[in-house]
C-alpha cells in the first residue's frame, strides 16, 4: 500500500485525481512475503491519456496481464488507494483477483461497499476477497489535499458576478472575434480594483507597453470595442501603446442593471485608476461620436497626464454592422449603460437625473404648496 501511496504522489503531481495501484503475485513457501512478485505499479492517468478507463486499477490489470502473457491473474492481489469503481470492480472479478485490499472509502463511486458491493455477489462465477481501511488516514489525506488546491485554484480563478449585475454571454462576441481573430491575444479582464466594486472590466491592450505615445480610446455611447478596433491596430501597428476598453455597462465588460450606477464622475475615477494599475501616466484621448464629455472629464481632472484629445470620425471608425451593435446587450437589461449616457443631462457633463426607482419615499417628499382658488361673491 505505501507503494501505491507513492504511485498516487506521481498522479497528483500530473495533475490526475491522486490514486495508486499495485498489483503483486504471493510467492509460495515458508517466506511467502518475500517471495511475491511485483507486477505491475501505476496510478491515475485519464487525463494525461484521454481515456476514461485509465484509472490505476485498471492501467495495473492490463501491465500484469501483458507480463503474464494471459488476462486471467489467478492468485494475484490488487492494492489500491481508494476504494475501487464499479468499472474496475467488475473488470477485477473478470481478471479473478484473489484479493483486493484499499485505502480510504469512496462515498459516491465506490462498488466494494460504499455505493454497492459487485464483490458480494454469489451469483458471479467467482469471488474476490476484499480488504479495505488500510492505512486508510494516509490515503484520505492525500485526496483531500489534492482537491482542496483544486478548490483554492478555482477560487482564485473565479469571476463572481454581483448580484444587481448582468454579463453577457461568451458566444454573443463570437462574430466580433471572427472579424478581428488576431485582437483576441490582446483581450483581457481586470476586477480586483477597488473602484469597479466587484465589476469585471474587459479591455484590449495593442501595442508595445513602453511606447513613447500612449492612448486611450474610448468607444462610443451605443457601441464597444470593435468601433474602434481598426484604428486601435493601426495605431499599434505603428508602434504606439493603445488602452481600449469597454467601459462598465457596455460590450463584454459587466453590466449594472440600474442606469443610477453611471454616474460620470464615477467612470472617471475608475478609468485613471486602471489606467494606474497599467502603469499608464502620460496619455492621449481619442474618442468616438457621443464620447466627448467624458473625454473632456478625464482631462479637467488630470490636465498634466493628458497631451491630446482626438475626436475619430467615420472614416476612422471600424465596420460597424447591427450584428456587432446589439451583441452586447442579449435583452433589455443590458441596456442600462446606454440609456443612463443618454439620459438629459449627460452630454452636458451634469449628474444623471435620478429616475422613479432612485427618488425618495413619498413618505420623505416635501408636500405640494396649496393652491389658492378665487372665489366670485354671489
Amino acid at each position: 500500500m505505501r507503494l501505491a501511496l507513492d504511485a498516487a504522489r506521481e498522479s497528483a503531481q500530473q495533475g490526475e485525481v491522486p490514486v495508486g495501484a499495485v498489483l503483486v503475485r504471493p510467492g509460495t513457501g515458508t517466506d511467502a512475503a518475500a517471495a511475491s512478485e511485483l507486477l505491475a505499479c501505476s496510478h491515475n492517468q485519464p487525463i494525461g491519456r484521454h481515456d476514461p478507463t485509465a484509472h490505476a486499477e485498471m492501467l495495473a490489470l492490463r501491465e500484469a496481464a501483458r507480463k503474464l502473457g494471459n488476462y486471467r491473474l489467478d492468485g494475484c492481489e490488487l492494492y489500491v488507494t481508494l476504494e475501487p469503481c464499479a468499472m474496475c470492480a467488475q473488470a477485477m472479478l473478470h481478471a479473478r483477483l484473489k484479493r483486493v485490499v484499499y485505502g480510504a472509502r469512496e462515498p459516491k463511486t465506490g462498488a466494494a461497499g460504499s455505493v454497492l458491493d459487485l464483490f458480494s455477489y454469489r451469483e458471479l462465477n467467482h469471488q474476490t476477497e476484499v480488504v479495505g481501511g488500510v492505512l486508510a488516514d494516509e490515503c484520505g489525506a492525500l485526496l483531500q489535499e489534492f482537491f482542496a488546491g483544486r478548490r483554492r485554484q478555482s477560487k482564485q480563478a473565479a469571476t463572481p458576478l454581483r448580484e444587481d449585475a448582468l454579463r453577457t454571454p461568451a458566444q454573443r462576441f463570437v462574430p466580433a472575434w471572427q472579424a478581428w481573430p488576431q485582437l483576441q491575444q490582446a483581450s483581457g479582464f481586470e476586477q480586483s480594483l477597488p473602484e469597479l466594486q466587484g465589476l469585471r472590466l474587459h479591455a484590449l491592450d495593442l501595442g508595445p507597453r513602453d511606447a513613447a505615445s500612449q492612448w486611450l480610446a474610448l468607444h462610443g455611447p451605443d457601441a464597444w470595442w470593435p468601433q474602434l478596433a481598426g484604428w486601435a491596430r493601426t495605431r499599434s501597428q505603428a508602434g504606439q501603446h493603445v488602452l481600449l476598453p469597454d467601459l462598465i455597462g457596455f460590450g463584454q465588460s459587466d453590466k449594472p442593471k440600474k442606469p443610477a450606477w453611471h454616474q460620470l464622475e464615477q467612470h472617471v475615477a475608475l478609468l485613471l485608476a486602471w489606467l494606474d494599475s497599467r502603469g499608464v501616466d502620460q496619455f492621449n484621448i481619442a474618442h468616438a461620436p457621443g464620447q466627448r464629455v467624458l473625454a473632456q472629464r478625464l482631462l479637467e481632472a488630470v490636465p498634466q497626464r493628458v497631451d491630446q484629445l482626438l475626436a475619430l470620425d467615420g472614416p476612422e471608425l471600424g465596420a460597424w454592422t447591427p450584428e456587432l451593435e446589439q451583441a452586447p446587450f442579449p435583452d433589455a437589461g443590458h441596456r442600462a449603460g446606454p440609456l443612463a449616457w443618454r439620459a438629459p443631462g449627460w452630454d452636458a457633463g451634469l449628474p444623471r437625473q435620478p429616475d422613479r426607482k432612485d427618488r425618495k419615499p413619498r413618505s420623505q417628499r416635501q408636500p405640494p404648496a396649496p393652491s389658492i382658488r378665487q372665489v366670485q361673491p354671489r
